[in-house]
C-alpha cells in the first residue's frame, strides 16, 4: 500500500470523465488499498480514483469518526438509479482536491445507487444523510465535476482565488 499524491484544482485531469472498471485484478485491488491509505492520511471521508490521477469509475468512502472502527466501502462503476426530487439536503462540503475550502451545496436527500464491490459483486442500496451527500459528491468526480461547480459563478471564483492564494503562499 502507498499514499498517492492527490490532484489539486485547477488540475485539468480533475475535469475528465472516468471510464468504467473492466478488470477486477491485482492492480485494481492495489489501487483500492492505496486509495484508502491516501484518504485516511489526508484525512478525508471519500476519494475518487481520478483524484489520484486514475480516470476509472471507482470511489472509496468511510464515514466512521476517529473514535469509531473503520467502515470502508468501495463503489465500482456506481450509477444513481433514483433520487428524491422534492427532498433536498444542504451540507457544507469540502474536497481533498480543493483543500481547506468549504461551501454549502444542495443535493437530493436520498438516492438509490447500483454498484459493484471490490470483488465485482453487484449491489443496489438506498442512501440518505451524509452517505447520500458523500456518494453524490464522489460520483461527481467521475464526471469531471467538483463541488465548487455547484456554486454560483461569483462564489466559485472566490473559492478558487482563495485556493490559488493559499497554494502561492505554501510555495513561498
Amino acid at each position: 500500500m502507498a499514499i498517492r499524491p492527490i490532484l489539486i484544482a485547477p488540475d485539468p485531469r480533475l475535469k475528465q470523465k472516468s471510464t468504467p472498471v473492466e478488470a477486477f485484478d491485482a492492480d485494481l485491488q492495489g489501487l483500492i488499498d492505496d486509495m484508502f491509505e491516501t484518504m485516511y492520511d489526508a484525512p478525508g471521508i471519500g476519494l475518487a480514483a481520478i483524484q489520484v490521477g486514475v480516470p476509472k469509475r471507482l470511489l472509496v468512502i468511510d464515514l466512521a469518526r476517529e473514535d469509531e472502527d473503520k467502515a470502508p466501502r468501495v463503489f465500482i462503476n456506481p450509477e444513481i438509479t433514483w433520487k428524491s426530487d422534492e427532498e433536498i439536503s444542504t451540507y457544507e462540503e469540502g474536497c481533498l482536491s480543493v483543500p481547506e475550502q468549504y461551501a454549502e451545496v444542495q443535493r437530493p436527500a436520498r438516492v438509490r445507487v447500483s454498484y459493484l464491490d471490490r470483488e465485482g459483486k453487484a449491489h443496489e442500496d438506498e442512501m440518505d444523510g451524509l452517505l447520500a451527500t458523500c456518494i453524490q459528491h464522489e460520483m461527481d468526480h467521475l464526471e469531471g465535476v467538483l463541488f465548487v461547480d455547484h456554486l454560483s459563478f461569483a462564489r466559485r471564483g472566490m473559492l478558487m482565488r482563495k485556493l490559488a492564494k493559499a497554494r502561492k503562499f505554501a510555495k513561498a
